[in-house]
């Protein structure tokens, strides 16, 4: 048998008396040497023949066309197209045929018969007992290709593609790798011509990554700014936060009902739909409760989680239909929690949990980057709520948190503004500050907020007096009782108790400099700041760091342009203000400068207990 080297022989040579030299070879070989040839070696077959009768190759070529196009047309008896492996065979050597020849009448030949091979293999999905994913996404490959020269508009084949078959087949491993392959190879042309396609169907590419965890990771990242667009960059954030819980529902659902490949969640919800209509309307009529619909409701596994509990429902859906609440206190979730912190954690629940606030970096990193400013603002109330309801896991908490806080306050420092439009929702959580360790962290943030940008700015002045007034009663309700009671953290004993002080302490804190850095801001509050550090100041409650950084802001106020310099805005709104901190020394030459306060600067008290002279820092000239 011809060995494969010498074709790689032939293309070393680059002269035409070598090559004449090398197609004598073949030329003088028996014919049934080139019929031994193997698959493999076809297109040293192909050579041999060129050389010796050209007419012989198109014939060739000729031939691989007919049986590929006689594959297609002779499968229209089969009922299933996905059995029959050959289709997907043929579909792809017509794809590269139709490439290498560049030829539109050719395509034009195949094209019919793909476009009826893609119709039935969707007719089929449902009696289909094997995957149909990689067969359609060859076909799409060809339409993406080939759409123009036919004029063919591949929007409602994707469409169909991901409605159809992958909200089947999202847990069969082959066909979401190559549904994320083939999403990575056409992604300049998707995000190009089908804007809406990928933020349309996002919870559907979220399960297939629920599902499938670090595995398809890389590739899954590669797709996911395609993902985020104006109509889904609201809804995705709460579905990302949430991949844990859709992890445990998607669990819950192959335990309950099988494999989850095929026809899994989709004959579920399809057959829960009239259930569910009825018992919507019996609620509705009679005032009872939404019960079980099954006959075997006495099994855990089968109980109503999967058919009746709204969460769930919400997230196992497969398309982006808007921002829709999250029931995080329906039964269903409440028990499914519990089962959760019950029972050791799933390797697929581990990898989500590692895996979600990296796709929160990327999902922040793209809001800070494209989006506008108006959805930016929308997001940040959502922020706030989802800040203390979120999966129970201590170290995925705090990674997600983290990344919440530090994503608002960067909306803050970009648009100081927010701070004004977003009072109400700012003032809802200062109110919460005493609830939880999770919800104090975040009015601890708020208050550094509101003081650090001037409650918005100096054109915001309504917004910061009720801001400021918001301060207020917060000190006040510290100061005149023990509020603060973090049940979920605080424990019986002295060290719930030095929890409990420690919080507060650390809360007047913030409080304090944030009512000291507004009334700097906007000076018309400032005779009310006294009066509250005042009142901080003459207290002496046990943590003496509280009354002493009243006193302390209170003898800055008594110096107007190092008040402003110490604790003035960030982001000057004119070029005669300073930022805080900076001291133009090179002015001392022509304005005095006295009562530099360095009881604050060395937490000294009292006069300075050495000689100064201006002269020592200033430039000489």
């Amino acid at each position: 048998m011809i060995k494969r080297r010498h074709m790689e022989t032939f293309f070393t040579f680059h002269s035409i008396r070598k090559r004449r030299r090398l197609v004598s070879v073949f030329v003088n070989l028996p014919l049934y040497q080139l019929s031994e040839l193997s698959d493999g070696d076809w297109q040293l077959k192909r050579l041999s023949l060129f050389f010796q009768f050209p007419e012989m190759a198109d014939r060739d070529r000729d031939r691989e066309w007919d049986f590929y196009l006689r594959t297609l047309s002779t499968s229209t008896r089969e009922s299933d197209p996905a059995s029959d492996p050959s289709l997907l065979h043929s579909v792809k050597k017509l794809h590269e045929l139709c490439k290498a020849e560049k030829n539109e009448d050719l395509v034009a030949r195949v094209y019919p018969q793909i476009n009826k091979l893609f119709q039935r293999s969707v007719a089929s999905l449902s009696q289909s007992r094997a995957p149909n994913g990689l067969l359609l996404l060859a076909i799409l490959q060809f339409y993406l290709d080939f759409g123009e020269v036919v004029l063919h508009d591949a929007d409602p084949s994707l469409r169909t593609f991901f409605r159809s078959c992958l909200s089947r087949e999202f847990a069969d491993p082959t066909v979401a790798e190559a549904t994320l392959n083939f999403l990575n190879l056409n992604k300049k042309k998707l995000l190009t011509s089908f804007l809406t396609l990928l933020p349309q169907f996002f919870p559907l590419l979220l399960k297939l990554i629920a599902w499938h965890g670090k595995k398809l990771e890389k590739s899954f990242l590669k797709v996911f700014p395609g993902l985020v667009s104006p109509g889904s960059f609201l809804p995705l954030f709460p579905s990302l936060v949430d991949l844990p819980i859709l992890v445990v529902a998607l669990e819950k659902v192959e335990r309950s009902s099988g494999s989850l490949i095929g026809s899994g969640i989709a004959s579920i919800q399809k057959s829960t739909a009239p259930e569910m209509l009825l018992a919507l309307m019996d609620e509705a009529y009679t005032g009872s409760t939404i019960g079980d619909g099954g006959g075997d409701s006495e099994s855990e596994d089968s109980s109503t989680i999967d058919a009746a509990d709204p969460l769930f429902l919400e997230l196992l859906k497969d398309e982006n239909d808007g921002l829709a609440e999250r029931h995080w206190t329906s039964p269903g979730m409440a028990a499914a929690i519990q089962a959760v912190i019950n029972t050791p954690q799933s390797d697929r629940l581990k990898q989500i949990l590692d895996m979600t606030p990296r796709l929160l970096d990327y999902y922040f990193a793209i809001g800070l980057r494209d989006v506008n400013n108006s959805l930016i603002c929308a997001l940040i109330p959502l922020l706030m709520s989802r800040n203390a309801t979120m999966f129970p896991d201590k170290k995925f908490s705090y990674e997600v948190r983290k990344r919440l806080l530090e994503f608002m306050l960067a909306t803050f420092q970009r648009s100081p503004d927010f701070i004004a439009l977003l009072k109400k929702p700012i003032t809802d959580r200062l109110g919460e500050a005493y609830d939880s360790s999770a919800k104090m962290e975040l009015a601890l943030q708020l208050c550094w907020a509101i003081g650090e940008y001037g409650g918005g700015g100096g054109s915001h002045k309504d917004a910061a007096r009720e801001l400021f007034e918001s301060l207020e009663l917060l000190l006040y309700e510290n100061l005149s009782s023990s509020r603060l009671s973090l049940r979920q953290e605080s424990t019986v004993g002295s060290d719930g108790e030095n929890f409990r002080k420690s919080s507060q302490s650390r809360l007047l804190c913030f409080v304090v400099t944030a009512i000291a850095k507004l009334a700097t801001y906007h000076r018309e509050l400032m005779p009310r700041a006294r009066v509250a550090l005042g009142k901080v100041a003459r207290s002496r409650i046990s943590d003496a760091r509280v009354w002493k950084r009243a006193r302390d802001y209170l003898g800055l106020m008594s110096e107007t342009a190092i008040c402003l310099s110490v604790l003035g805005p960030s982001r000057p709104s004119d070029g005669d203000v300073q930022d805080p901190g900076i001291v133009n020394w090179d002015k001392g030459g022509t304005k005095m400068t006295a009562h530099v306060p360095f009881y604050i600067l060395g937490e000294q008290e009292g006069p300075p207990f050495h000689d100064f002279s201006f002269s020592d820092i200033l430039p000489r000239r």
